[in-house]
């Protein structure tokens, strides 16, 4: 029966090695600890990518490295064309870059350089055309050159671009014809003479109205043999080859007053590796 309250209450006291225990520390949670794990290697990720921000990227290794032979697709050593940081040259002669420096990179910018030049409108006439091969070939190898050009040179080549045989265009036309590397590539080198691949993009035609013959583009590989000559890389033999081109973009082409504006506004440039 239960009790009143005025009857004593018996409690009984259990030893202390009987009494229920009550954990005083927490279990550790396996996801906390994952997480935990987690965000330490995280913060270690951030780290070394905050180190390594500010070292330079080491390119291209040099001469050292560079394979020999044209051949097709990449080659062990052979790296693709990317920035060097390196500054075009700031001298030139009758209007062409020149004083590269006798590395692999220097090399390059030569070729690059060359290229346009032996692409350029003042090829389809005599006088500047002598001047151009004189300012990019080796004095041993200038007077071949001159004679090699001054045949593929005639007038009938002439004709085909819609110049007079003295490279001329008609009377309210402007003849265009531009190089735009896109490229490079060294195929052999060594110290003293090196062959580079200048893969190039090509403007040619007569711009302005009534033009039958208007401005085109077109895609070639030109490979530039150089000889280092103690102060500059300057060429001993060039060859082209169509290609590689690439899907022409659908858009919409410019008119005639468009490309003859573009070509008076805008200038050539200067190329380094």
């Amino acid at each position: 029966m239960p009790l009143s309250d005025d009857q004593p209450h018996t409690r009984t006291r259990l030893p202390v090695a009987e009494q229920p225990h009550q954990m005083t520390t927490r279990q550790p949670r396996p996801v906390r600890t994952l997480l935990t794990v987690l965000l330490v290697v995280t913060l270690l990720v951030i780290a070394v990518s905050i180190a390594n921000r500010g070292k330079p990227d080491p390119g291209p290794t040099g001469s050292g490295n560079a394979t020999s032979g044209s051949g097709d697709g990449a080659q062990a050593g052979s790296a693709a064309t990317a920035p060097s940081g390196t500054k075009p040259v700031d001298t030139t002669d009758n209007g062409i870059a020149n004083g590269f420096p006798h590395t692999d990179q220097g090399a390059q910018s030569a070729a690059a350089n060359y290229a346009t030049a032996l692409g350029s409108a003042e090829m389809f006439q005599t006088t500047s055309r002598h001047t151009v091969v004189d300012t990019v070939s080796d004095p041993t190898v200038a007077a071949q050159l001159q004679q090699r050009l001054d045949a593929a040179f005639t007038a009938e080549n002439n004709g085909r671009f819609g110049l007079d045989a003295q490279g001329e265009a008609p009377k309210g036309l402007t003849f265009v014809s531009r190089t735009i590397p896109v490229g490079t590539r060294t195929a052999n080198y060594a110290d003293t003479a090196t062959k580079v691949e200048v893969w190039c993009t090509g403007l040619h035609g007569l711009a302005g109205d009534g033009s039958t013959r208007p401005v085109s583009q077109d895609w070639y590989t030109l490979t530039v043999t150089m000889r280092w000559n103690g102060s500059d890389w300057k060429v001993t033999d060039f060859d082209r080859a169509s290609g590689p081109a690439p899907v022409p973009g659908d858009q919409q082409a410019a008119t005639a007053q468009q490309i003859t504006d573009a070509v008076q506004r805008f200038g050539g440039f200067r190329y380094a590796r």
